[in-house]
């Protein structure tokens, strides 16, 4: 993954370099401070396109001068911004590993896996970009656990582990209507054994039900409908599941 990043960094940075921005930095001072003044002013006011350009002039111009792990933050965030996600997680990973003790290293590292979140597809497509992101999120949160953005860490792996969930459940419904009946309950069990705290746990158990009373696997229908009465008690699914009893038949 890492390998990867980098070679698209590179390859986005000579598209990045030939058709966007004026290829001008507004800085000329010699003054580390100054220079990241003009920069920010540029980040306030949004135009991010001449703030990477500042901020990229002083990574390389006042580097190992007291503002250059803020201007290297900024850097990533200005990308961000962009929504250039890859280059924006490149700048805080170069971040987080050459100013480790920076102030800006735990907003830097929630904002890396925020870059993750914004490369997140939509359920139907490749999932890797997801799990990356879940990964960067509960590095966040074990590191920390107190950080103001803690909550909202918690609640986007929620909303990614739901896409996943979702993913899964499409796919144990399409082997349902293919008749596949044996891989549509392997797909239902990996929702509510893997995504059990997810909104699709019940749907996923529902759907496991009925797939094993197709295929007259009654005492293990028997067995999840207590399950699912145990497990979801609120779910709005839970007079569908209780009247499925009434379909298996009578030993």
């Amino acid at each position: 993954m890492k390998v990867y990043l980098l070679l698209c960094v590179v390859l986005f940075a000579f598209v990045l370099a030939g058709c966007s921005g004026s290829g001008k930095s507004d800085i000329k001072t010699e003054d580390p401070d100054k220079a990241f003044d003009i920069a920010k002013v540029s980040y306030d006011k949004k135009d991010y396109v001449q703030a990477i350009e500042d901020f990229s002039l002083i990574k390389v111009k006042f580097s190992g001068t007291s503002i250059s792990d803020k201007a290297q933050y900024y850097l990533g965030l200005s990308y961000l911004k962009q929504q250039e996600y890859i280059l924006a997680a490149y700048e805080f990973e170069y971040l987080l590993k050459n100013y480790a003790t920076s102030k800006y290293a735990t907003e830097g590292r929630f904002q890396l896996a925020m870059c993750y979140f914004g490369m997140s597809p939509k359920w139907p497509l490749d999932q890797t970009y997801t799990r990356q992101a879940i990964t960067e999120f509960k590095n966040f949160l074990e590191l920390f656990p107190t950080d103001k953005n803690a909550p909202e860490a918690e609640a986007k792996i929620k909303e990614l582990r739901n896409k996943l969930a979702l993913k899964e459940l499409k796919a144990a419904e399409l082997y349902n209507t293919m008749e596949n009946y044996k891989a549509a309950t392997l797909y239902y069990d990996n929702v509510v054994n893997e995504y059990y705290d997810t909104d699709y746990a019940d749907d996923a158990l529902y759907g496991k039900i009925k797939t094993l009373i197709t295929r007259k696997k009654y005492a293990l229908a028997k067995t999840e409908i207590e399950r699912f009465e145990t497990k979801f008690p609120g779910s709005n699914l839970l007079l569908k599941v209780k009247s499925l009893i009434n379909t298996i038949p009578s030993e």
